[in-house]
C-alpha cells in the first residue's frame, strides 16, 4: 500500500507560480508518478508524469513549457513546478502512483494510488 499526500496548493494570481509536492509513504517506490487535475464540472485530466528510474517526463499539451515535474527519490517525493499560471489551471490537483508497468501516462485508470488532492485557484 502507498499513501500519497499533496501539498503546496493555494490561491495565486494569473502569471504567478506555485510548486506542488507529493510525498509518498508505505511501499514507497512507485515506478511511475503522475499529476492530474480536476476542475469543477470537468473530467479528471492528465497534467504530467515521470518515470522515476530514468527521470523521463511527459506533459499534457496545455502545460508544456509552463509546468515541470521532477522527483527526489531519496525523499520519496515528486514535485510539480507551475509557472505562468492561468485561470484555466484552476483545479484540484491530484498525485497518482503506479508500481507496475504503465502503458499510458494520461490514462487515470492505470494508476493504483491517489492522494487526497490540493486546490489551486488562479485569479485574473
Amino acid at each position: 500500500q502507498v499513501q500519497l499526500v499533496e501539498s503546496g496548493g493555494g490561491p495565486v494570481q494569473a502569471g504567478g507560480s506555485l510548486r506542488l509536492s507529493c510525498a509518498a509513504s508505505g511501499r514507497t517506490f512507485s515506478t511511475y508518478m503522475g499529476w492530474f487535475r480536476q476542475a469543477p464540472g470537468k473530467e479528471r485530466e492528465f497534467v504530467a508524469g515521470i518515470f522515476r528510474i530514468t527521470g523521463s517526463t511527459y506533459y499534457a499539451d496545455s502545460v508544456k513549457g509552463r509546468f515541470t515535474i521532477s522527483g527526489d527519490n531519496p525523499k520519496y517525493t515528486v514535485y510539480l513546478q507551475m509557472n505562468s499560471l492561468q485561470s484555466d489551471d484552476t483545479a484540484v490537483y491530484y498525485c497518482a502512483a503506479r508500481a507496475g508497468r504503465l502503458r499510458n501516462y494520461a490514462d487515470r485508470n492505470e494508476y493504483d494510488y491517489w492522494g487526497q488532492g490540493t486546490q489551486v485557484t488562479v485569479s485574473s
